[in-house]
């Protein structure tokens, strides 16, 4: 019967091969739509893991540093510092802005790390590719390849300009966007520090304010001013600990004592994928589901358009004695052949487009043999109207036709 089916697909091999690149390109499509929502997994996992984190200190009651907004004082991390378990902690803040390279806007994730040296302080970039390390207070950067830059560029953030010291790869936000590290204090005055425009005004209406006329106010007014103007505050510390504590008893300790909230990894992993992801999975599942009722519609009506081409032929199998089970085996044979023509041209479409989207794609072999069998399960559910419609056909057909 393999025979049979095989030259039935030979006789109208245009067709069949044709309508098989078709399903292939839907196929392709699937496969990497499945293949951004495990790569904007793997941003996410690749954002804590580049952190080189086991705590995230963030202001009271809040999601952040990723998933919202936080403000901390910078010198919180000396009480943390303190904490029994904690080996390190250091000050970091993350802003996604566009940065400017010349005439073009590049958007980014800009993070402010503390000074320090790699290995020794968290938040730092844990490898480059090229160039060096920040070593200086100001004005220098290390930016992830995604952005476009090169060693020795230029990039403005803010007022200020900076230089490409040192290029590194896969650090990017939990949204895809590549990652451009900073001086701590240069990232505080792009993120707190108010223009001067904003600030005149600021001490404009504090000055004007009658709570300031009155007697022994000016050394009040002096010290509103000054806050005004400062940029003491940071997004989150990032807190690794010693060997042998556990980061549940560490957290749970620095929410006690200095009323600040605390995650572990695995809070900040679920956090991540359950809130920020959620969505986009929500929708990328939607698609799934879409792509996948018209691979079904696609296969279905092939097969039963070319069942139908083939009515006499039948017919005459069925005048000779041919049994329904073989002619419905040559039905779904031929359905199952066309979902295989599909499954590779899919794949391969997959495999060389996934490079050119602007997000990372992960294409993972599990995903590829889960696809291979849902692509071969939808092919003999789309089989069995074809199917129905040849076991009908009345042999008397072959002779009246």
């Amino acid at each position: 019967m393999i025979s049979l089916a095989g030259r039935d697909i030979l006789h109208a091999w245009g067709k069949f091969v044709f309508t098989g690149i078709g399903l292939g390109l839907l196929i392709g499509v699937t496969l990497v739509m499945a293949g951004v929502y495990r790569g904007m997994v793997d941003d996410g996992k690749a954002l804590l893991d580049n952190s080189g984190a086991d705590l995230w200190v963030v202001q009271k009651d809040t999601l952040g540093p990723y998933a919202e907004s936080s403000s901390l004082n910078d010198d919180a991390y000396r009480a943390i510092l303190a904490m029994p378990g904690v080996d390190k902690a250091a000050n970091v803040t993350y802003l996604t802005m566009q940065v400017r390279k010349g005439d073009q806007d590049i958007r980014a994730m800009v993070v402010g790390i503390a000074p320090g040296q790699l290995g020794a302080t968290p938040g730092w970039p844990p490898y480059l590719v090229a160039g060096r390390q920040i070593t200086r207070s100001h004005y220098e950067a290390v930016a992830d390849i995604a952005a476009g830059f090169k060693l020795e560029d230029r990039l403005t953030i803010r007022r200020n300009h900076y230089t490409v010291v040192g290029l590194t790869r896969r650090m990017v936000s939990s949204s895809g966007d590549p990652m451009i590290y900073i001086p701590l204090k240069d990232a505080q005055e792009a993120q707190f520090l108010k223009d001067n425009d904003a600030i005149w005004q600021s001490r404009h209406r504090t000055t004007a304010n009658p709570a300031f006329n009155r007697p022994g106010a000016p050394g009040l007014l002096d010290a509103v001013i000054a806050s005004q103007s400062a940029n003491s505050f940071v997004n989150a510390v990032l807190v690794t600990l010693k060997p042998g504590h556990s980061a549940d008893e560490v957290a749970q300790s620095i929410r006690r004592w200095k009323r600040l909230t605390v995650y572990t990894r695995a809070q900040m992993e679920a956090i991540l994928v359950g809130k920020l992801i959620a969505t986009s999975a929500k929708q990328i599942g939607m698609f799934l589901a879409i792509l996948a009722t018209v691979s079904a519609a696609i296969v279905a009506f092939i097969i039963y358009t070319l069942t139908m081409d083939k009515i006499r032929e039948i017919a005459v199998l069925k005048l000779i004695g041919t049994r329904n089970q073989t002619i419905a085996a040559m039905i779904m044979q031929q359905a199952l052949a066309l979902g295989v023509i599909g499954f590779v041209v899919g794949k391969i479409t997959a495999t060389f487009t996934a490079p050119l989207f602007p997000k990372y794609v992960l294409l993972m072999p599990l995903d590829s043999v889960l696809g291979f069998f849902a692509v071969h399960m939808i092919c003999v559910l789309a089989s069995i109207v074809a199917i129905r419609v040849a076991l009908k056909v009345d042999p008397a057909e072959a002779i009246g036709g």
